[in-house]
This record gives structure tokens, sequence and C-alpha cells, in this order.
């Protein structure tokens, strides 16, 4: 081989002394001639004994023989179109003007699209926020969409769902219409996973396997959903929670997702603990609420299965009587299960008392009523358990009353109330004036706020002494009369509205019955009062209930004479004919005032229309009600008074407050022009 040119043969020293001008002589001729020369090898390289690999042309390649194509298998060439098929054609929904969302047209691609796009309006960050037309916020919105695209797709099982972004002034074909950027999604769903292998742990060691598999309706096979495991894992633990397993346990599911086989194997392990009966109910506070009387309202029989439901309608009752803060309950083993045979548990009730003591006072003004200024103190457990005393007293221009109450809830049964009450008062009504002392014991089992109750009942007992006028032609208070009356009242509700302060679905049906004796210096009569009420309430849409009321009463027995002007029949009021005063509705003297009557027939009309002030919690409810009292046990509808008047409700949370407006329609000589109602729930 020639010798290769060395360093200091390329770099003269002229150029290491001024490498700036010998730079600017450029390449020699000679230099440029050599570049341009071809290259030769040495032939000395040919020569060289420990390469033997043969120059190109001496090497012989053979001829290969042309290829028959094979018939039985003929050559295809694969079409761009099968190997990536197109985009489905779309079917375009419009959720706001900014935003736009295109799904196949085939809708068996994507079955789920309505409710897709139920939950996608209600999350969406672009459809959320207010659309100024500004192309930087959309940007940042539509990124965030799409990730909550392909959240919700997998939610739905579709794995590899594909969704594809544009953002700006889009197509004039697809957004014509739109005047400002916006952002469109196309969302190509793909496959549908299915579920393959489930694994519920430990669930085949309970007693009730096969009936708590059932409960958790997801199978090989079924397509995968998220929500479906969730509400499927909730059915589980209420069966378990159900049939016996107060300690049982539920891990939180995992899904292990397979793009090969395009499905998803579940794990949620599940360790039952036991089946156990409920025995009885102890207390922290046996002094205060002893375990024997919590047993006695509990929903359960010592030796029945246990029942989460049960252990929850327990605590709420415990709440109910408002004499606890809080409560928690704790189910504690008593004996282990044995094989097949349940275990048995005790609950455990620790208990905070609450302040048991209460003073209030209201003053107000109506014009039913006048001034009235109302005292109360009652400590609700004076006489434990649940025994409940409380003093009341009434100062008003139209109203006097002092007061004690002596009440008893969850007496011998759950929700049974014994109450004893006594009072004595002086009212002054323009229908008449009495001094009344009374005594009435009550046995009931009725509604109340946290348990609305489809059948209720009460039982009574009513002594009452009274001394009561009416006035002569003149406006002249006549002389006292004074009765003794001993009454044995009666009360059942059937109840199938949806609500006990604000019903919009359902009817409710109600009868009184008083027989009654009264004696009146020396004179006895019998006699029996009734009554009947009728409701019925129906959801016309969304936002209004139409509501009507029916009632019908009479006193057969006695003449009008022989009975007490307060144990007459009226009418009139907030929850009787609205527009008229309290018990101002009836059969009237020379001077206008009523005299009461042996007969009642009311009926109510109103529509409860719902607003968007205050975020839908106030309605507005159009009225007219209607009555008439005669004085025989018939109503003889001589003289029918109407009164119509609009009102406002509020929501609070556990009942509407009331306000009412009315006027009478064909007032009487006493009646106001404006009558004002305020109260809490409906009227009827």
């Amino acid at each position: 081989m020639q010798d290769a040119p060395s360093l200091e043969d390329l770099i003269p020293d002229s150029a290491v002394e001024n490498p700036e001008e010998w730079a600017e002589q450029g390449v020699s001729d000679e230099a440029a001639a050599q570049e341009d020369a071809p290259l030769v090898l040495d032939p000395d390289f040919a020569e060289m004994p420990l390469i033997d690999i043969p120059w190109p042309d001496q090497i012989e390649l053979p001829q290969l023989a042309p290829l028959d194509p094979d018939p039985a298998d003929p050559i295809e060439f694969a079409n761009f179109d099968e190997e990536i098929p197109p985009i489905p054609a779309g079917s375009e929904e419009r959720i706001t003007n900014e935003l736009v969302l295109v799904f196949p047209s085939d809708t068996s691609l994507f079955p789920e699209r309505e409710e897709f796009l139920e939950r996608f309006r209600s999350l969406s960050t672009i459809a959320e926020l207010e659309d100024d037309g500004n192309l930087a916020r959309l940007a940042v919105q539509a990124r965030n969409d799409e990730e909550l695209l392909q959240q919700m797709l997998r939610v739905y099982g579709y794995y590899d769902a594909q969704v594809i972004r544009s953002v700006g002034q889009l197509d004039q074909e697809v957004e014509a219409d739109l005047e400002r950027p916006a952002a469109r999604f196309d969302v190509i769903p793909g496959t549908r996973y299915r579920f393959g292998a489930i694994d519920l742990g430990n669930l085949g060691s309970a007693n009730n396997a096969d009936e708590l598999r059932a409960s958790f309706e997801i199978f090989p096979g079924d397509f995968i959903s998220l929500d479906a495991i969730e509400i499927e894992r909730a059915d589980l633990d209420t069966q378990l929670g159900e049939t016996g397993y107060p300690f049982a346990a539920i891990e939180d599911p995992e899904l292990l997702v397979d793009h090969d086989r395009e499905e998803g194997d579940l794990t949620m392990p599940v360790e039952p603990g036991g089946q156990y009966n409920v025995n009885v109910v102890t207390s922290n506070l046996p002094g205060f609420l002893p375990g024997d009387h919590l047993t006695r309202i509990a929903r359960w029989d010592a030796g029945d299965i246990y029942q989460r439901s049960d252990e929850m309608d327990l605590r709420r009752a415990i709440l109910a009587t408002g004499l606890v803060g809080s409560v928690t309950l704790t189910p504690e083993v008593v004996e282990e299960p044995v094989g097949d045979e349940p275990g048995l548990v005790n609950i455990a009730a620790e208990l905070e008392p609450a302040p048991l003591r209460t003073i209030a006072a209201n003053i107000g003004f109506g014009t039913e009523v006048g001034v009235r200024v109302e005292g109360m103190w009652e400590h609700r457990n004076l006489f434990p358990p649940e025994g409940l005393l409380r003093v009341r007293g009434i100062l008003g221009t139209r109203e006097q009353l002092a007061g004690v109450t002596f009440r008893k809830n969850n007496f011998r049964d759950r929700d049974q109330i014994l109450t004893l009450d006594a009072y004595a008062s002086t009212i002054d009504y323009d229908a008449y004036d009495a001094r009344t002392a009374s005594l009435i014991g009550t046995f009931e089992r009725v509604s109340n706020l946290l348990f609305q109750k489809d059948f209720s009942w009460s039982v009574g007992l009513e002594l009452v002494a009274t001394q009561e006028s009416e006035r002569d032609i003149d406006d002249v208070e006549l002389p006292r009369e004074t009765y003794f009356i001993a009454a044995l009242p009666l009360y059942a509700q059937l109840d199938n509205s949806d609500d006990l302060l604000d019903p919009t679905e359902g009817w409710r049906l109600s009868g009184r019955l008083s027989p009654e004796i009264s004696d009146n210096d020396g004179v006895q009569s019998f006699y029996i009062r009734s009554q009947v009420d009728a409701s019925y309430y129906q959801s016309i849409n969304e936002n209004t209930v139409l509501a009507g009321r029916v009632r019908l009463a009479s006193i057969p027995g006695a003449e009008v004479e022989e009975i007490a002007p307060s144990r007459r029949l009226y009418a009139g009021g907030g929850g009787s004919v609205r527009g008229y005063g309290y018990r101002m509705i009836g059969p009237l003297n020379d001077v206008g005032d009523p005299i009461g009557g042996r007969s009642v027939v009311e009926a109510s009309v109103e529509a409860r229309i719902g607003t968007n002030f205050l975020d839908g919690a106030v309605s507005v409810v159009p009225f007219f009600d209607a009555g008439s009292v005669g004085t025989g046990e018939f109503p003889d509808f001589d003289v029918i008074k109407f009164g119509a008047g609009v009102g406002a409700r509020y929501n609070t949370g556990f009942g509407p407050l009331r306000i009412d407006l009315a006027v009478p329609l064909n007032p009487g000589p006493n009646d106001s022009w404006i009558a004002v109602y305020v109260g809490l729930g409906q009227a009827f």
C-alpha cells in the first residue's frame, strides 16, 4: 500500500506561522487534481495472504428461475381500507354553541348513547362555563373534556375507544351555523369489553352462598360496566346485612383488563364473617334509657335473624325520642356460629344525652286571634324512660290558658304515646265566650316527622267543665250556662301520600267519632260528633301539584241549643275556608255573629306551582275554598261561603313554610276584607 501522508505533510509550517494568510491561498492545483482523481487500490492489496474474499468480478452468480403463480394460492394485495377501517359515518349531537359530539350513526355500535350524553352534559367543563368565544380558554377545556370522555367510555367498558378532538372554526359542513370557535369530539367507541373471571373471595363459605351470589348480578360474559360493579357491590352488601352477617367485609374491587381477550377479570374479596341471630339491646345509660326499653322499641324479637335495616331503624327511633344527641349501635357476639347454626349477638347502644329542658316563648299577632303571647317549659325525661312534663301558658286578647301535660312516648310498644293533659282557659270568640277546665287522656299511634305511618289511630277520654255564653240580638252577652261533658274521642287515618308535610302524590282518608254526653242544669243530652276528611294529591308535571280536599261533619242526636257552643261545628280559618276568621262561618245571630251548627261541608282545591326563585325553594299556590254550616244533622247549603287567594311556600328542608293571603268572596257583616295565615306544612 502507498504510505499515507502525515499531518505535518498536510499542514506546512507557513500555515502554523500565519493561519489566516495560508487559508486565503486556497487549494493548490496539484491538491485539487488529487482530490478529483479516482481512488486506486494498491495492487499489492490483492496479494495479501490473509484475505481470501474473491473480488466481485471473480464471483459467478447463479441464474434464478422465474416464479410461476400458484393458481390454488393466488397473490392478493392488501386494501388500505381493510387494514385500517375508515371512521364510521357520524351522527352529530349539539351540546352547546361551543360543544359538538359526533357518534357513529349506527346506534348498535354505542347503545348507551342517551345515558352517556346526559352524564357528559352534567360533567363537561365546556358546557358548564359561559361561552365567551375565547379560543385559548376553549382549548384548555377541550383537553379536559377529552380526558373526561375517555374516562366515561372506560366506565361503560370501551377500553379501545378513540376520541378525536378538533378545536377552532370547524368545517362549514358540520358547523355552518356556528359564529364562534367550537370544540368537536368524534367518538369511536370500538369493541365493548366483557367480564371474564369473577372472584368474590370467601363468599362461598356463607350458609346462603347461592342466595348471596345471586344478589351480585354480574356474571362472566356480561358487558363491563363500572357503574354496575358499584351497584352490585352495594346490593351484595345489603343482602349480607339483611341475612345475618353483621361483620361482613367487602374489599374494593379490582378489574384486570386483557386487551388480547377483550375481557376484564374482576376481583372483589368478600369475607362474610359468620351468620348471627339478634338478641337484645344493651344500654350504657340504664337509668336514662334502659336496655329493656330500647329492646321494646326495636323492630325484632329475640332470636330473629340479624338485619342491618332493623339496626338502622332502631338508631332513628332512638334519635326520634329527642333525648340523645348521638347514638352508636355495635353488634357484640354472645355466641359464635357452630356449623350451619347462626351465632347470637346483642346490640350495644352507646348514648350521648341531649339537653333535656326547654324554655320557649313567642309573641305574635293574627287576624284570627289578635295579640298572643305564649310561654312553655318542659323536661323531656323527667320520668324515665321518655316521660315528659310540660307546663304552658297563653296570654292574649282573645285567649288565656294555663296547662300542664304529661306524655309517655313509646308507651308499652313502639310509637305508642300516652298523654294526660289538664288545662284551664278563657276564650272570647265572636261566636261565643267560654271559661273551661278540661282533663284529657289520649292513647295513640300517629305519624311523626321521621316515621310516616300508613295507618294511624287514637282513642281518648275527655272530661270538660265549661261556662259559656252567646250574644243576643243587641250584641249583649247572655248569662253563662254551665255544661259538664264527657266524651270518648276516636280517630283513625289511612295515609297513602308520599310525604307527611308536603305530599305530591297519593291520598288520605281520616275519620273522627266522639260519642258525648252533656249535662246542662240537669238536662242531659247525648249526641255523636263525627267528621270525615279526604284529600287527594296529583303531580301534573315536574313543578306543579294539584291538591283537593273534602270535609263532611255531622252531630246527630241533639238540637243545636242542647249542645255547648264550643262543641258545635264551625268553619273558617287557615285549615278550613280561607278568607274568613277562625270559626267565623256558620248560622248567624241578628248581629252577624256565628252561632255554630250540626253539620259542615267544606271543599278546597289548590295548585302548588314551583318557581326558580331561590333555587326552586319557593312555590306559588293559588287556591279556592268553599264551605257551608247547617243547623240540621245534614247540610242544607242555605249559605255557602267562598274564599280565594294566593299563597307562597318556602321549602325549609323538613317541610314547607306556608303564607296564605285570602279574601272572602261573599263576606258577612263581621268578616274582614282580607285574612293572612302562616303555618308549617301545607294547608291540607
